[in-house]
């Protein structure tokens, strides 16, 4: 483990992370984000989920620095009495967690199937990227629309509501898988023509295991890349389907629902039901693709600049 540990600290990844600003920057506030909204029921003034703390006469309150506000709630209160700070940590836990598990789904079905593309080639490799042009034919919002709305319509609102953070997770996954077959594909092609290749090929390795033990970790680079820049898009695909009030349901506030739930009075004067989540939103997201887009250059010596 020591050894490990030591080559980390050597290595050039650190070293460059160390010397750019920006990627410290939005390291530490991604950091910060993750941190205060796993930790939201310990640090959280109220829990949005427990009808007990929420009190329907305390609603639409404005922000304490405001004339009316409360010192209970700093960020103010939304349509319902819930506090807005707790309701975003909250939230933000929720969208934070649909875009990991998202991009882990889509992660598996594309790699997979990019790695048989790529190594078996043939028909199957035909299929699978004419089945991948279809779906990228298709937007992730257009299929989300779609099949979520057919399932509140066909099993009805209440059980989608105790199924929606399953759901979106699922829905999200599956559009974007493309995406990585398309890239480990594009790896695939290039590896396996190599003399490492063809040395495991002779010595008499399986299929599978010169596949996922030598092809595979020689394809992680844009894996990566990819990976950081997919959890920004679930989250605000997420986000989006929330706002269209076909993600999560009120009573389970991610980022997305809070947007939607105070929509509609920013113009009569209760804006920071909207404008807080929003402004935190965009701050989660900017700070993941500042990191994709410093590791897409680190990865890539033709881009990085000292």
């Amino acid at each position: 483990m020591s050894r490990y540990r030591t080559l980390f600290r050597q290595s050039a990844l650190l070293y460059r992370f160390r010397r750019d600003k920006v990627a410290i920057a939005s390291f530490s506030i991604l950091l910060l984000l993750l941190i205060i909204s796993f930790a939201a029921p310990f640090i959280a003034p109220f829990n949005p989920y427990d009808p007990t703390q929420i009190d329907i006469m305390d609603s639409n309150l404005p922000p304490v620095w405001q004339t009316d506000g409360d010192a209970r709630f700093t960020l103010g209160t939304d349509t319902q009495g819930r506090d807005i700070w707790s309701t975003m940590l909250y939230g933000t836990r929720i969208s934070i967690t649909i875009g990991l598990f998202a991009v882990l789904l889509q992660s598996l079905l594309g790699i997979a199937m990019g790695l048989a593309a790529g190594y078996y080639g043939g028909r199957l490799d035909s299929f699978l990227m004419r089945l991948a042009d279809i779906q990228l034919s298709f937007s992730t919002l257009m299929v989300a629309i779609v099949v979520l709305a057919v399932f509140q319509a066909a099993f009805g609102s209440e059980l989608y509501n105790e199924l929606a953070i399953f759901m979106l997770i699922l829905v999200i996954g599956i559009a974007e898988w493309p995406q990585y077959a398309r890239t480990v594909r594009a790896s695939v092609l290039a590896e396996k023509k190599k003399e490492y290749v063809d040395a495991v090929r002779v010595i008499g390795l399986s299929r599978r295991r010169i596949m996922f033990r030598h092809i595979l970790p020689n394809t992680l680079s844009p894996i990566l890349v990819i990976s950081t820049v997919q959890v920004a898009n679930a989250i605000m695909s997420e986000a989006a389907l929330s706002f269209l009030g076909l993600g999560m349901p009120v009573n389970q506030p991610s980022l997305g629902s809070l947007i939607n739930s105070g929509f509609q009075y920013i113009l009569s004067g209760s804006w920071w039901i909207t404008t807080f989540p929003a402004l935190l939103l965009i701050l989660l997201v900017l700070v993941i693709n500042l990191l994709g887009d410093w590791l897409r250059d680190v990865l890539n010596p033709k881009l990085y600049k000292e």
